[in-house]
């Protein structure tokens, strides 16, 4: 996407055609955004920057990101054929931050939010944009205390991909559910699956995606975009779901941040798998699954409420079934694709994940032993409720480590 002319300016402002690449495989490309925690107190610690140093120093050209919170940097793949081989990648930079945290006197740490950091106090990192976003959001982009998996999955042509995003969507919950990771807010358990999801959808360009039919209707929203000012603000549209034109992939935004490379695998093998069925699906001729925005959006909402114990809508004549459910199903049709796309084994890891508990129940269950209650007494103190969600971050640091649930 090019940038256009200032239209307030010049009415004859032209945006360039979006070119979506395409690719005859389907390759992916994993995001996981992690953060840095002080091993003392437990909260957030600006020190992405100083990490970022010696990881230049220990190996140049790495792929290792800096984010928009100065206590946060992105792990970013190369092309990859299959899960297992995404995952080695991010294991590598993995292990090149965590030489460099060790360093520095920091944990990592990775979840869809932090239990009790305060926002107002984290700086951002030093990026003009980064810095605009946050004055044009104000109060809802200083709460983006949030962390996210994003995965890249490439398609052939730009004539599949909004029926398969429009697909996707009614997957939704299936992927929120099994990775939410957020249950709490400044030391208040919130009562939801994924808070990360809730706070997210705040920001104006954060939503879910408009259920377009064409590629040329694509091409028409995202000109309203730019010739209203809202790409020049954000650079991009931070969709649930959204095609990645110069990759050629459609990039599933859903995920809570998982804390752990298991996890990691098992969310990204169910992501590539999913599309790769719908994307045979549509060369098949079948009408692809779809469902009214309104049934969407309650989904969306289930699914960030109640997570792997949400009952969802899973056809347009309303019909519901719980998600858990839903996924053991769509493991033994995905199955042969897994075998094929050689990620048998991480799509497997889901059934075990279900009983073991999502990130969200795990960090739950970890601060109520240690003390935490649903509702907060109005006289609470702030320093003691902090300390039974300090082991709810312990947890997530000790999985990080481990790179399996505990």
């Amino acid at each position: 996407m090019g940038v256009a002319r200032d239209p307030r300016t010049d009415s004859t402002a032209e945006i360039p055609a979006e070119n979506f690449t395409g690719h005859p495989e389907p390759t992916i490309g994993v995001e996981w955004e992690i953060a840095f925690t002080d091993p003392v107190t437990r909260d957030l610690t600006p020190v992405a920057g100083e990490v970022l140093d010696l990881i230049d120093e220990a190996r140049p050209g790495h792929r290792v990101q800096r984010e928009f919170l100065a206590n946060t940097v992105e792990l970013v793949t190369g092309v990859h054929h299959t899960v297992p081989e995404a995952v080695a990648e991010l294991r590598e930079q993995l292990n090149l931050v965590r030489g460099a945290a060790e360093k520095v006197g920091a944990n990592v740490w990775a979840s869809g939010s932090h239990p009790f950091a305060r926002g107002v106090s984290q700086p951002v990192s030093p990026k003009g944009h980064y810095a605009e976003i946050q004055e044009r959001t104000q109060w809802w982009g200083r709460q983006m205390m949030i962390w996210g998996l994003h995965v890249h999955v490439a398609v052939k042509d730009a004539d599949r991909v909004w029926p398969i995003i429009n697909a996707l969507m009614t997957y939704f919950p299936h992927i929120l559910g099994l990775s939410a990771s957020s249950p709490a807010w400044n030391a208040e358990d919130m009562g939801y699956a994924s808070n990360r999801t809730m706070l997210y959808q705040q920001l104006p360009t954060a939503s879910l995606p408009p259920q377009l039919q064409t590629w040329q209707q694509w091409q028409e929203y995202m000109r309203d975009q730019a010739l209203s000012g809202v790409i020049s603000h954000t650079r991009s549209m931070h969709l649930d779901i959204r095609p990645a034109s110069k990759f050629g992939t459609i990039e599933i935004r859903i995920a809570d941040a998982p804390s752990n490379l298991y996890e990691l695998g098992a969310i990204t093998a169910l992501i590539q798998t999913l599309v790769v069925w719908l994307d045979r699906r549509y060369d098949a001729g079948e009408e692809l699954p779809w469902l009214q925005t309104w049934h969407l959006e309650e989904n969306k909402w289930r699914a960030a409420r109640y997570g792997m114990a949400a009952e969802i809508i899973v056809d347009r004549t309303t019909r519901e079934s719980m998600v858990a459910e839903e996924l053991i199903e769509l493991i033994d049709v995905l199955m042969p694709i897994a075998e094929e796309l050689g990620c048998a084994e991480e799509l497997a890891s889901i059934e075990p994940m279900l009983k073991i508990g999502a990130g969200y129940q795990r960090q739950r269950k970890a601060a109520q032993a240690a003390g935490a209650v649903l509702l907060l007494p109005d006289s609470a103190d702030v320093t003691e409720i902090h300390l039974p969600w300090m082991a709810a971050v312990d947890l997530s640091v000790a999985e990080m480590a481990a790179e399996h649930p505990l």
